[in-house]
Parts: C-alpha cells; structure tokens; sequence
C-alpha cells in the first residue's frame, strides 16, 4: 500500500480545460489542443493559392524580380522557388518541415505540404500541417519571345569559306552538335556559301567565336550598329556582327606552297596534299611522306589555293604498283607520316583505255593499292593551273596526284549502319550537288580515323550490323565506335519534367 501510494503521487496531475472541461495535462494556455487551434489559426497570412508563371517554349519557371530557371518537377530548386513565393508571411512562423504532394501530370498545379510552428498564448508552441496550392501559369519569356520573333536578335555571327566543297561546314556541324554550341542560338540560316548564327546577347555571340577558333583556323572582325540609345540613363543598344572566315582549303585538296612557307616546313615540296583540316591544315607531300601543319595565323600570313576543283578529279586504273623501301631524305627535312606508305605507280585513265598512253607518279597510297584498282586523282601536266606560285616552278616539277582509292559508292551507301545528326536550320537556295558532297564527307569519316573521333557516330537499327570490312576492302566503322540513338522521354519527374503542363 505503501508503495502504490508513493507511485500515485509521483504521476502527473490533471487539469480540466477552461473551454470544454476535458481533462488535460497541465500546459501554460490551460485549454486542450482541440480548443486552441479552434480560437488560433498560425497559419493566418500565409495564402493558401498562390500563381507560379512557367515558359512551355523553354520549359523554364520565372523567380521574380527577373530570372528564369530549369527545375525538374518535385525537385529541391522547385520547392525553394515555391517557398520564395510566400516568404514574407513564412518569416513570422517556424517552419519545421516542407515537401510536394503528388498531383496529376496535367492538372497545371503543384502542391505543397507545410508543417509550422508558433509560440500562441502564454507560451505555448503550436504546430500545424497545411498545404498551399500552387496554380502553374504559363507564360512566354522573354528569350522565346525572342525567338518567336525571329527578327530580334543582338549578336548574329557569319561564317564563310570560299570554296566550292563543304566538307569543313560538314565537321564543323558536328563538332557544334557535340559539345551543344548551338543551344544558345535563336535560329541557324544556311546559306550558299556558309551559316548565320543569331543570338539574343553579345556575350553568347563571342563564346561561339572561341570555340570556333578552337576547332576550325578561321579568323574574324567584329562589328556593331547602334540601334537606340538613352541619353538620360546612358544607355546604348548595340546589333553586334562577327565575320568569320574559314581557311579556304578542304580535305583532299591539292594545294601549291610559297617557296618560304616549304622551306619553313622543313624544305618539303610545294605541291602537297591536304589529308585533313581541324584546328590546323594537315598537309602530306605525296613525293616524301613529310608532314606538316599549318595553323590557321600561319596559313593567312602565307596565304595559298586550291589548284583544282573536286570536279576535276579523274579516274585511273592502277597498272603497276611497287613499294619505295628507301626514302632519300634532304637536310633539315621535317616529320615523315607513319601511316602512309610511299608507292611508284603506273596508272591509266579509265577514259582512255583504248589507247596505250600511261602516266606514272610517286603516292602517298603505296599502302592500299594494287594492281587493277581505281583511283582518283588530277592530271596536273594537262591542267590550265592559274597559281601565282606553280607558275613561277619549272613544268618538270609539277607532278600528277592521286587522292584517294575509288569504292562503288552504291554499295557503301547501301551498307552503312550509321548515321550523323544534324543541325535544325533554315536553308536557301539548296545546290544539287549538296548531297553528293555530304557524302564525300561520310565516306571521309570511314577512311580517316583521327576525324572520326571527333564525331559523335550513331548506329542505324534500321540496317543490319555485319563486317566491318566489305568484299572490296572499303573501310568501314566499327561497332564499338557508334553510339546507340537514345530518345529520352519526358515523365513526372525527369529532367524535362514540364511534359505535365503540355
């Protein structure tokens, strides 16, 4: 008995509430909970609907006073930008815990859990759990009107490349796709000989040019036009204009040196061809194998042309083929190519084989020909060549080149597992020829390996993968080059998670 007294005095005591005479456990208001959020409500002030304006264009939510940004759907960016837009009533509660509410994927609201608390009478803490409704409104900002008007641009950027092959334009794409340069852009303007790109700021406009700069030699001017100004404030508005011009040599291009630039390069012949550009022009003399590399402020201080047109070039028929083992090399001679072979070859026009007429020539080839092949190459001796500098060298000098061994296009074409992207552009005045050059540019990525791991190559599902190599040898891309073509879709709480307001 003792002891189940001492234990009863020991426990808590009750007091009936003043409101509703339940008993309770004592506390400072003296009224039970049920009583006290009956006469107070903490969450007075706080709205409990409140608009949220979203750009469907750029799946973009405004965050006044002037920004725009990229949230994904129940994401913490999302939730503290839900939290702003009420934070001057939260500032005289505590807030404890906050979180979204699963809504449907179009119903255009968002809903937030709060959990609060607040000191009511006599000090006691109150805590309480709503949720504030957020209606989602949608609204163009002011980079898609921008875009919407096509017209309103700050900075456009031109660039050209005054030649009659687009081959570098072709790289050039892919590099922008790669590395997403044209995310930025308003809109993309081909045209014949180049593309315009249009941007809604300056700053954009210049970190295209530097990248530019990076992967192609090029060089450009700026220009600006004021369009209005405010003499009050001392405000100009400027339209900004970036010329870009691209080094006028292509891959495959037959080119003739200034007697200073091949010296300079370590005493290598004039005549060279031209077996790639990236950031620099990369040249091959097809007599030596040496190598150079001329980037794009050494190319305009010596500035050269190409010698022929690719229409100009002309089948032959390999007729003899022998490999040169011993290169004789000059003093001071520069860098010998490790991948190509040095060949003596006698070939035929495949236009004149009724005749016994033979031309030989010296090649760059020497590893991949053999008795009976096609070749393409130019027939220099027999061209009306107008360079200022092959026609300051003796006739004797100026040999025939080959370019490149020739595969039945047909069958590589209907091989080919692979595909490119390509830019969303607007396109004027389209040439005919435009197809056949596009895919000189793909069968170039076959052929050379160091363009193609520049390029980001996607597999064709809609062809079957069989050998890398086909019944005549024609280079192919392997399988573990190419990439699978993924198309990520939209859902409740991806990245792109906006598809709920579409």
């Amino acid at each position: 008995m003792e002891y189940m007294a001492e234990s009863t005095d020991r426990s808590p005591g009750h007091i009936l509430c003043c409101e509703c005479g339940v008993p309770i456990s004592p506390n400072p208001a003296n009224i039970c909970v049920a009583c006290l959020r009956s006469k107070v409500d903490i969450s007075q002030g706080i709205p409990k609907q409140v608009s949220i304006s979203f750009c469907k264009q750029c799946q973009r939510y405004f965050q006044p006073p002037g920004t725009w940004i990229q949230c994904a759907l129940e994401s913490r960016e999302l939730l503290a930008l839900c939290l702003k837009k009420i934070k001057a009533p939260l500032s005289k509660v505590r807030l404890v815990d906050a979180g979204f509410v699963w809504t449907e994927p179009h119903s255009k609201r968002l809903k937030v859990k709060l959990t609060i608390q607040k000191e009511v009478m006599n000090g006691a803490i109150l805590q309480q759990v709503f949720v504030v409704d957020y209606v989602v409104q949608s609204q163009m900002c002011g980079d898609c009107h921008r875009v919407e008007a096509k017209d309103f641009w700050k900075a456009v950027i031109q660039v050209r490349q005054k030649t009659l092959h687009k081959k570098t334009f072709y790289y050039l794409e892919q590099l922008i796709l790669k590395y997403g340069m044209h995310q930025n852009t308003l809109r993309i303007k081909e045209i014949h000989d180049g593309l315009d790109f249009y941007y809604s700021s300056k700053q954009h406009a210049q970190k295209m040019v530097e990248f530019l700069q990076c992967t192609v030699p090029c060089r450009y001017k700026a220009s600006q036009r004021l369009i209005s100004q405010d003499i009050h404030s001392n405000t100009y508005n400027y339209k900004s204009t970036f010329s870009v011009e691209i080094v006028p040599i292509c891959k495959d291009n037959v080119v003739c040196l200034s007697p200073k630039l091949a010296q300079s390069l370590g005493n290598m012949n004039q005549i060279c061809v031209c077996i790639r550009v990236t950031s620099a022009i990369h040249l091959i003399d097809p007599n030596t194998l040496q190598v150079a590399d001329i980037d794009g402020s050494t190319f305009w201080s010596h500035p050269f042309n190409s010698l022929c047109h690719p229409k100009q070039l002309e089948e032959f028929i390999v007729m003899e083929c022998s490999i040169v083992q011993d290169i004789k090399r000059a003093a001071g001679a520069g860098m010998i190519s490790k991948k190509h072979t040095l060949g003596e070859v006698w070939v035929q026009k495949t236009s004149e084989m009724n005749t016994d007429k033979q031309y030989f020539c010296r090649t760059h080839l020497g590893h991949l020909l053999n008795p009976g092949d096609l070749v393409l190459g130019f027939d220099l001796a027999n061209c009306n060549l107008n360079d200022e500098h092959v026609n300051k060298m003796n006739s004797d000098r100026v040999p025939d080149v080959l370019i490149k061994k020739s595969y039945d296009r047909t069958k590589r074409q209907r091989r080919r597992n692979w595909k490119l992207k390509e830019l969303a552009r607007e396109r004027e005045n389209m040439d005919t020829d435009d197809e056949r050059q596009y895919q000189d540019f793909l069968e170039d990525l076959e052929e050379d390996e160091a363009i193609r791991k520049n390029v980001n190559i996607y597999r064709d599902s809609a062809i079957p993968v069989e050998s890398d190599t086909d019944d005549e040898g024609a280079p192919r891309i392997s399988l573990a080059e190419m990439l699978e073509d993924l198309h990520i879709s939209q859902d409740a709480t991806g990245e792109e998670g906006a598809s709920m307001l579409t």
